[in-house]
């Protein structure tokens, strides 16, 4: 069956709820704890810790955790298909090489990422294939930059871009601040820092002026 019919499945909607309700709030709203995603044999906590970031063993995640880290993934991966678009078809050279170097940033970040739905043992499967989640590039977006030439995709690209990394930045902060795992919490600000710095650049490009208003 193909991963866009599949229902959202209970934990997966409650997650989501929680992490759109802390950002409402600023980042500030508590999280119900979810099950305990910490091995449960020697082995697998010696296992954790080699492949943790910090090389410490994994904590209990909440249903931030799982919420940001399952929602976070599919944005990237949905970005990095907008940037190679940008990257082969942007009139502006600048822009080209924006998307370049922005797809090498996703594409890293997609790593760590999917290492931490390993450590948190979640599945790879996209949860929210099929939904309309802010700030993300979905079907739709892809095929209209597909179809746009010259200035009008550059503006499309810019756009896009621009909502993809300014929402990815907010939800990562409401996981700095509600989020239960240390490497789950250290991502999100690695995140929000790069994103940062990505949004100060992309204002900068050519036509970002009259693109983004």
């Amino acid at each position: 069956m193909n991963p866009i019919d599949l229902p959202l499945p209970p934990l997966h909607r409650a997650a989501v709820l929680v992490l759109l309700g802390a950002l409402a709030l600023g980042g500030a709203a508590g999280c119900s704890t979810a099950a305990d995603s910490a091995p449960r044999t020697p082995q697998a906590q010696a296992q954790a810790q080699k492949s943790s970031p910090t090389g410490t063993p994994t904590s209990t995640s909440t249903a931030t955790d799982v919420g940001w880290v399952q929602l976070m993934t599919p944005m990237n991966q949905q970005a990095v298909k907008l940037l190679t678009l940008a990257a082969e078809r942007a009139t502006e050279p600048r822009v080209r090489d924006f998307a370049v170097r922005l797809r090498t940033g996703q594409e890293a970040e997609l790593d760590r990422l999917r290492a931490l739905l390993t450590r948190m043992r979640l599945p790879g499967t996209d949860v929210h294939a099929g939904h309309d989640m802010p700030g993300m590039v979905t079907v739709r977006d892809l095929e209209a930059a597909r179809a746009a030439e010259g200035p009008a995709f550059d503006r499309l690209v810019l756009v896009q871009t621009r909502d993809h990394l300014r929402q990815s930045a907010q939800v990562s902060r409401s996981e700095i601040t509600s989020g239960g795992r240390a490497d789950a919490r250290e991502l999100a600000a690695a995140l929000v820092t790069a994103r940062e710095a990505s949004l100060a650049e992309l204002e900068r490009l050519p036509g970002a002026g009259r693109a983004l208003g």
